[in-house]
């Protein structure tokens, strides 16, 4: 069976079904609070309420190994908290002997408001993507059924299921619905750029005429408060001859699509390098500069990025501005930490957008 088949298998599978797996749960209710001014989340809330208990599950299952054939490699080891839940410092993450990734490792934040997820959105549903890396051979390399039965055979994720599902039962629907409970709620809105939108800060000189020289060139496809428009473009990068990533027209099969990838996030972008779909730039400087002399033109190369000019003065402004994006908030708060580290210490989960 062909990959985007199964995509489109397992879609259908993790959504039918969806109102009976909460059926009888007693868990405490968590409120996702949308911050002032951003769009509404498109994840459907309503079909896995978050929970405390099936966050903490959820966290649990995030930092687990045993979700990999040979234990070394939880969803964490690619998704690391100090990198804004991407791979830092690696343009390709370890995977299963010896392997290797074939794409950089997207950040996990501001999720619940993506419909599409990998570089090509190849995955339509959060509840599915955990599924995707979990048997992947390159990445986790592991089978579900052994993933569950190594979940059933520990009498601590019994308890966790039922606190957060109602009763012991474990099983594939359970198992990424309460990622899903843990990933929805890792929000990046502290920045400084943040604080200066809500009024408790403001830009330094290069700060604001970098922000000024972003919302001419940069926001049309970064688009604010999100920092994209999760559209596919083509950038403009020359094929890697090893990898031969075609970007979305993997998924499409159109000749349109060839080489477009999906708009990358630039929250947090000074913690997050390397940069790319397969991270062949290892500093923002380099992506300026490609962006500057570096463009392959090609039939489906994106308009705005053709026509791009940066001089030596706007890439100094914009990268004064681009630090202001990052989350040192999200990047150290212990509720997204492993379980158990300092957990007395925490604030009540409740609070989890408030600070």
């Amino acid at each position: 069976m062909k990959r985007a088949t199964v995509i489109v298998c397992l879609v259908i599978f993790a959504i039918t079904g969806i109102h009976f797996i909460n059926a009888g749960s007693r868990a405490t209710s968590i409120p996702f609070e949308v911050p002032q001014g951003w769009p509404k989340p498109v994840y459907d809330f309503s079909q896995n309420p978050v929970t405390k208990e099936g966050f903490e599950l959820g966290r649990k299952l995030f930092y687990d190994g045993r979700l990999s054939k040979d234990g070394n490699f939880p969803c964490a080891s690619c998704h690391q908290q100090f990198g804004a839940f991407a791979t830092y410092d690696h343009s390709l993450s370890h995977g299963f002997n010896n392997s290797f990734t074939t794409r950089n490792a997207s950040p996990l934040f501001n999720l619940a408001w993506q419909k599409e997820f990998m570089y090509d959105g190849g995955v339509n549903h959060l509840d599915v993507q955990p599924l995707v890396p979990i048997t992947s051979p390159n990445e986790m390399h592991e089978v579900i059924d052994s993933v569950l039965i190594k979940l059933r055979a520990d009498t601590a994720y019994k308890r966790l299921f039922k606190a957060a599902f109602g009763s012991d039962l474990i099983n594939t629907q359970r198992l990424t619905k309460a990622l899903s409970q843990f990933l929805v709620m890792i929000v990046s809105n502290n920045s400084l750029y943040d604080k200066v939108k809500r009024g408790e800060a403001t830009f330094t000189l290069s700060q604001r005429l970098g922000y000024d020289i972003f919302k001419q060139k940069c926001a049309a496809c970064h688009t604010e408060p999100l920092f994209t428009d999760f559209s596919y473009r083509n950038a403009g990068l020359p094929v890697d001859s090893f990898l031969n990533d075609s970007g979305r027209m993997r998924i499409t099969r159109l000749a349109s699509d060839s080489l477009k990838f999906k708009v990358p996030s630039l929250r947090n972008v000074m913690v997050t390098f390397p940069y790319g779909h397969d991270g062949r730039f290892y500093s923002v400087l380099d992506v300026m500069n490609h962006y500057r002399n570096g463009i392959v033109n090609s039939s489906t190369t994106d308009s705005l990025i053709k026509n791009m000019k940066l001089s030596n003065y706007e890439i100094g402004q914009l990268t004064a501005f681009l630090y202001t994006l990052t989350d040192s908030t999200l990047l150290t708060d212990l509720r997204f930490a492993p379980p158990g580290l300092n957990k007395a210490a925490l604030p009540p989960l409740q609070d989890i957008h408030k600070q």
